[in-house]
């Protein structure tokens, strides 16, 4: 079973420097019916203008992942970590019993497009604790890679989550698809980050997502160039 989420239909925040649309219920956008999806509380796709950001601000008990999609990000928390997340950079953040952090767009230029997601995690009060790693585009191209998961991510260089989830990234030429087999009981959300995709007799576009259950394997075939997260929850 597919539960298609329309870009379009997201909320929104508009402001003089950031255009952020939230798959689920946000800050000033409550939407009961699209509060989350297993643990995934949050995905906001986020464009942020040049030399503009998020001033620091405090985080606790949240698996805080950013993807950024084009771009680059500066980051500083008060762990004593500062970055730069470049496009194709996965960054994550464990909150645990408290960070504060803030993220800007170094250029003077360019907008960064980036995901910020967040995954409740299985436990509270964890210690705080930061990772970045790069994707390498080779590894993508044509076949899921994975980024973030709860236990073989020191194997395979994604970085660790405290949730069983994995997320994986792929980027598909037309006509390219991809399959995901699911274990018993696991689910998945996919978002289109880029291009055209048919899933499960859906067509998805650039911004639209879709939660999966009740299926033994996800085949994502693309239509266009296109670019897709892929999460799976157990």
């Amino acid at each position: 079973m597919i539960n298609v989420r329309k870009s379009a239909a997201r909320g929104q925040t508009r402001t003089d420097w950031l255009d952020s649309r939230h798959t689920f219920s946000f800050a000033d956008y409550f939407d009961r019916q699209h509060m989350n999806f297993g643990p995934l509380r949050v995905i906001n796709e986020d464009i942020i203008a040049p030399g503009a950001g998020f001033p620091l601000h405090p985080h606790r008990d949240m698996e805080i992942i950013t993807y950024v999609l084009s771009g680059a990000l500066e980051h500083a928390d008060s762990m004593g970590n500062g970055s730069v997340i470049q496009a194709g950079d996965v960054q994550r953040m464990s909150a645990g019993t408290g960070v504060t952090h803030s993220e800007r767009n170094p250029s003077t230029s360019e907008p960064v497009h980036l995901l910020q997601i967040w995954i409740m995690p299985r436990a509270q009060s964890l210690p705080p604790s930061y990772e970045q790693k790069q994707v390498p585009p080779s590894g993508r191209d044509g076949q899921l890679a994975l980024i973030a998961a709860s236990d073989v991510a020191a194997a395979t260089g994604a970085v660790t989550l405290h949730q069983d989830a994995h997320i994986y990234t792929a980027t598909l030429a037309p006509g390219q698809a991809i399959e995901h087999m699911l274990e018993g009981g696991h689910k998945v959300w996919l978002q289109v980050t880029r291009g055209s995709v048919r899933v499960l007799g859906e067509e998805l576009q650039t911004g639209d997502g879709a939660g999966v259950t009740d299926e033994t394997v996800v085949q994502v075939a693309a239509l266009t160039p296109a670019s897709i997260l892929l999460f799976d929850f157990g």
